[in-house]
């Protein structure tokens, strides 16, 4: 909770030479009379009225600090702000082709890839990341976004076999993959723009070439850091056939050549995962990207939060009233 005019709570200063008065006045005021002794009235039973003497007092002091309270307008908040954060932006463009089913790297390489992403996603809590996917094609599954959570909820959902399904064409897009990278990132106004391309195979599929791709990154300032993933030699392929899942061996065929001319034309790199290991090598290399300054806000509803204090302040005053007029009403 806040308050929208904390100004007025300084009122609450004049309670305290109130008090001092009361009592000062208190003494001055009071009844008394002169006796000999009162040894007599030790074992006087006390009235109850006696413990309300100083009720209306109390009530009226509570009722002061209510109304100072509600002029000071209470609100509830969320805790929104406008802050100033270190961060990058960042697309990641991950190859869904069903070669990526390969499980040289366990379970296989798009999970291995996922897991080690997710890892690197998680690491960078300041950073605008999105998510592109390929394989003959290639569409934003999310777009640049600080809520790490709605990204990696999208980047988890991803399957292995959604080319086979006919959910996306297959083969490797590599050119239409970056270009759709570079389509999110060339209107951002951060001084650091970066595309994480990973893939394991070389382009055959698309209008776009890679290279091409890669000059445009260079025109808007977009460095491209490539992942060639995939052991040397070959790798065991799940086949599925009548008999259930058959694995083959099939050539890992990385066109490393097109990749590190890509990563050369945006002042990137490019790295060689043949391993879980080495894949996280690669993420931990990249995470030392330099920081750039992004605005983030977060916004919340406020609402007035006045009326408990106002009724308590009423009631205080109302119970006073009663008070001094039934069992404590002074007779002159």
């Amino acid at each position: 909770m806040i308050f929208a005019n904390i100004e007025y709570l300084f009122l609450l200063l004049l309670l305290i030479p109130y008090i001092v008065w009361y009592f000062i006045r208190r003494k001055k005021t009071e009844p008394t009379m002169q006796v000999s002794t009162t040894r007599m009235y030790m074992n006087a039973p006390r009235s109850w009225k006696l413990y309300l003497l100083h009720a209306p007092f109390l009530l009226r002091i509570a009722a002061f600090v209510m109304i100072v309270l509600v002029l000071a307008r209470p609100q509830t908040t969320d805790n929104w702000q406008n802050t100033e954060i270190e961060g990058i932006d960042i697309m990641l463009s991950v190859d869904v082709s069903t070669s990526m089913l390969a499980e040289d790297l366990k379970p296989n390489r798009l999970e291995a890839a996922k897991k080690v992403a997710a890892e690197f996603i998680n690491g960078r809590p300041n950073d605008n990341i999105g998510l592109t996917i390929f394989a003959g094609e290639a569409f934003t599954q999310c777009p640049l976004t600080i809520d790490h959570a709605v990204l990696l909820n999208l980047f988890n959902s991803i399957k292995g076999d959604i080319a086979q399904r006919g959910l996306i064409e297959d083969g490797t897009a590599i050119g239409m993959g970056l270009a759709n990278s570079i389509s999110r990132l060339k209107d951002s106004k951060a001084k650091s723009k970066v595309i994480i391309l990973l893939t394991d195979g070389s382009n055959n599929r698309g209008d776009i070439s890679p290279l091409t791709a890669a000059e445009i990154a260079k025109q808007f300032g977009i460095r491209v850091y490539t992942i060639g993933v995939g052991t040397n030699g070959t790798a065991p392929y799940p086949m599925p056939t009548y008999a259930g899942i058959q694995y083959v061996n099939v050539p890992v065929e990385i066109d490393e050549q097109t990749l590190i001319q890509i990563a050369g034309t945006t002042n990137g790199n490019y790295f060689r995962a043949t391993s879980n290991s080495k894949l996280e090598e690669v993420y931990r290399e990249i995470d030392k990207l330099e920081k750039t300054k992004l605005n983030v806000k977060e916004f919340s509803k406020r609402e007035e939060a006045y009326l408990p204090f106002a009724l308590v302040a009423f009631l205080c005053i109302l119970l006073e009233l009663v008070l001094r007029n039934t069992v404590l009403k002074k007779i002159p």
